[in-house]
């Protein structure tokens, strides 16, 4: 009978165990559905984010879990759901289509108009999947206006694109197939298997053994899960920074010792594509528009507001559309920005201590505002290339301007003073800050080909460092600039850069007190070519809504 008992005890705790254990398994089965994306949303509820397509994550990029979760599924992106075999599967930019929904002989300002995208091969059979990268906007040539459109995809090979009709005058609608669906996953499914696809030169100069002056080259790069050490010889020397945790490091030269690393470059570039991928991913593939309704939209004036908007402050939502061009001119959506001539500029800046930091992206503002402000004079630090840092300085109106770049990686083929390359957290970290004080930050152009772990945890650092810093000196001013549009290459393409700003945007989403300045919408839509560098027309928009958040009135 004890038997008995006990054996019926042991096969209920049996039970009981198996129960917990399926629970567990199901509840961790389940998956949070994506977050829009900022310009091509997942309109499909019951997508969920596979397993497979989770971000590997080293043990601390210094995220909460739910951080980590809802950067996951702002990156997150439709994908095939056969198997590719041949270029005629994929999308074509020859075959796809759009056409405006319910076209009126004449709309309103601040109407809305909608267009469905349809996808489709390169036998013209309408795409049954959706995933591939579309940007749209409307715009009219004769007034220099344009304005970006939201495209959603409903994952079955069509896509909706939305656009706010903001001017009073002609408009036309635009598409464009930037890449297709299995581009895509190319560039996605390559990002994450082998992200050393560029190598680094780090140079060494000294006395070797033999007392006789040498200078010697070898491989560099990042040191983080999953980047490979390229070359041959010897490993390594490391160059560790203790604030961050991230450590650079280089092959041993032949003879001189680690501590004689003095400049590094941009080595190579590598393309680890089949013959197939390279097919798909030709130039004639990439960033073309496609045919649709060519019909004119009129549009009349009326008494619509577009959004009353306040005076630039910190912590404002970015909408879509973020604003349009009329007559080459940004009006913003998001605050009342102001227009600056040389006059108010120096006015704005007067008693300022402005620090850019980031890539060349910020280094054109830098340039831009010497050239606004005649009393700015460059001064000659004696650094080399672009990297900084540079400075300037108005002493009459106590006007101090600042750049250097974001530290390593930096995708640049002339040589870099290694003292010279620091992190931009530790830069912050060394602030006072202050009602003087004025950051603006950004990174994105030199990270695409690094997983998307090790650039959340270099953003990750920078969010630690104004948190900080505004705890003890909220005056300050930080503006963190999104990244522009304008590569499509396989190393750089516009996809990988919008992932990283994704990425960027929801690392700061819960960080009220700082400015998010897009030039995103603002790149994509404008009638120049598309240029990394914007030309001087889109910087001065830009420049425009940076001092607007300086000096909101």
């Amino acid at each position: 009978m004890h038997s008995l008992r006990y054996g019926l005890v042991v096969l209920s705790l049996g039970l009981l165990f198996i129960m917990v254990l399926l629970s567990f398994i199901i509840e961790d089965s389940k998956e949070p559905l994506p977050r829009p994306l900022l310009h091509q949303q997942n309109n499909r509820s019951n997508r969920l984010v596979s397993q497979t397509q989770r971000l590997r994550i080293p043990e601390d990029l210094g995220f909460s879990v739910e951080e980590w979760d809802r950067i996951q599924r702002a990156v997150n992106w439709g994908e095939p759901d056969r198997q590719i075999t041949n270029v005629t599967m994929c999308t074509s930019p020859d075959h796809s289509t759009f056409i405006i929904n319910g076209f009126k002989d004449k709309y309103y300002v601040g109407e809305e108009l909608q267009a469905t995208i349809v996808a489709k091969d390169f036998t013209g059979r309408p795409k049954s999947y959706g995933g591939d990268f579309f940007q749209a906007k409307a715009y009219s040539r004769k007034l220099k206006a344009s304005v970006f459109g939201e495209v959603l995809d409903h994952q079955n090979g069509t896509y909706l694109a939305r656009f706010t009709l903001p001017w009073a005058g002609e408009a036309s609608v635009a598409v464009r197939l930037i890449h297709s669906s299995e581009a895509v996953q190319i560039l996605k499914q390559h990002r994450d298997a082998d992200p050393d696809r560029v190598d680094f030169y780090g140079h060494f100069e000294g006395k070797n053994p033999r007392g006789v002056k040498v200078k010697e080259k070898v491989a560099c790069t990042v040191k983080w899960e999953g980047v490979a050490m390229p070359g041959k010889g010897n490993c390594c020397c490391e160059y560790p920074d203790v604030r961050t945790g991230l450590t650079w490091y280089c092959r041993k030269p032949p003879t001189l010792p680690c501590n004689t690393l003095v400049y590094y470059n941009l080595g190579v570039y590598k393309n680890h594509m089949t013959g197939l991928e390279n097919k798909i991913m030709q130039n004639k593939y990439v960033n073309r528009w496609i045919k649709g309704d060519s019909l004119v939209i009129r549009v009349l004036a009326s008494n619509a507001t577009l959004g009353e908007r306040e005076a630039c402050k910190p912590g404002l939502p970015t909408p879509i559309p973020a604003g349009f061009y009329l007559h080459d001119v940004w009006t913003s959506f998001v605050c009342a920005t102001r227009h600056f001539d040389a006059g108010n500029t120096t006015k704005c800046l007067k008693d300022k201590h402005i620090y850019i930091m980031g890539d060349s992206t910020t280094r054109q503002w830098y340039d831009f505002i010497i050239r606004s402000v005649p009393t700015l004079k460059r001064m000659n630090l004696h650094t080399t290339g672009n990297n900084g840092p540079h400075m300037a300085v108005d002493v009459e109106n106590n006007i101090d301007l600042h750049y250097r770049s974001h530290g390593n990686p930096r995708l640049s083929f002339s040589w870099q003073i290694m003292a010279d390359m620091h992190y931009i957290s530790n830069e912050i970290d060394g602030m006072a800050g202050g009602p003087h004080t004025v950051i603006v930050l950004n990174m994105f152009a030199h990270f695409t080909t690094f997983p998307l772990s090790y650039f959340a945890y270099r953003v990750s650092l920078i969010r630690r460092a104004v948190v900080d810093l505004l705890r003890r000196a909220p005056e300050t001013k930080v503006i963190i600039k999104t990244a522009n549009t304008g590569r499509k290459d396989f190393h750089h393409t516009d996809w990988l850069t919008m992932q990283l700003d994704q990425i960027l945007r929801e690392t700061f989403h819960d960080v009220g007190e700082v400015y998010i300045l897009d030039v995103w919408q603002m790149t994509a839509c404008h009638y120049n070519t598309e240029n990394i560098h914007p030309g001087p027309v889109i910087i001065k928009n830009q420049v425009d809504i940076l001092l607007s958040f300086i000096c909101p009135t």
